[in-house]
């Protein structure tokens, strides 16, 4: 795939760059990072040699119709003490919110790899060249005096700091009252830094604690009827 621009850089790239410019450019016996930047088979080769499943990886992936990925679960194989799959329940922690707040969460669209988007739609939920939505429970929209398609402005709370992102579409949606789900990366300034899970210290995504309020910012209403019929009813 040709690139779109010249100061374009892919992800492995990007990667790459960064091992260089701290490990520098001659220290090849711990990896060959332009030969990977270059050439991906490079990249797969070292895969090969580590990854339990995958030993033919560049020449699997080169036949028609390509290979399974190794999935013991698929397979009815646990590699547990006793060969079964092993549950364990968690007890869910309580959280007293505001009559105003409801939980966000955010999410990819079917056209979305981590941060980067392939294109404005999502099939999964009937979305068309728009990502700056906010799906909300049918109850949650009437209780706040919203509409579908209106344009409102989001703001997380914690500790007592706020963050807002502007003008997202209302979106009627199959979801929990209480709840709303947003797409990332746009919604990623809602985000608390702070805001982490206790193990694993990754931000906590999806549990963001956030008001929704008609927009406080203007737009021309061309560009505005444009959005509305980009989105389902």
């Amino acid at each position: 795939v040709p690139l779109p621009g010249h100061n374009i850089l892919s992800e492995v790239a990007i990667l790459a760059g960064v091992a260089i410019a701290t490990l520098g450019p001659d220290r090849t016996n711990v990896a060959d990072w332009v030969a990977m930047t270059e050439n991906y088979d490079v990249i797969r080769d070292h895969i090969s040699r580590v990854i339990p499943g995958f030993e033919k990886f560049n020449e699997e992936l080169r036949q028609p119709g390509g290979f399974y990925l190794p999935n013991g679960p698929r397979e009815r194989k646990f590699t547990t003490q006793n060969g079964k799959a092993n549950f364990t329940t968690t007890e869910l922690e309580k959280y007293s919110l505001e009559p105003d707040q409801l939980i966000l969460m955010t999410v990819r669209s079917h056209d979305q790899f981590n941060t980067t988007i392939y294109d404005y739609n999502d099939r999964y939920r009937g979305i068309h060249n728009e990502r700056r939505v906010i799906f909300m429970n049918k109850e949650d929209i009437a209780a706040r005096g919203l509409k579908a398609k209106q344009p409102v402005d989001i703001t997380s709370h914690f500790e007592g700091q706020q963050r807002t992102i502007e003008k997202f579409l209302v979106i009627p949606y199959d979801i929990p009252k209480g709840n709303v789900s947003a797409y990332f990366p746009e919604a990623n300034p809602l985000v608390p830094i702070s805001s982490v899970a206790k193990v694993s210290n990754t931000p906590t995504s999806k549990y963001v604690v956030v008001t929704v309020a008609p927009t406080k910012v203007g737009s021309a209403p061309q560009a505005q009827k444009a959005r509305a019929e980009a989105v389902p009813a």
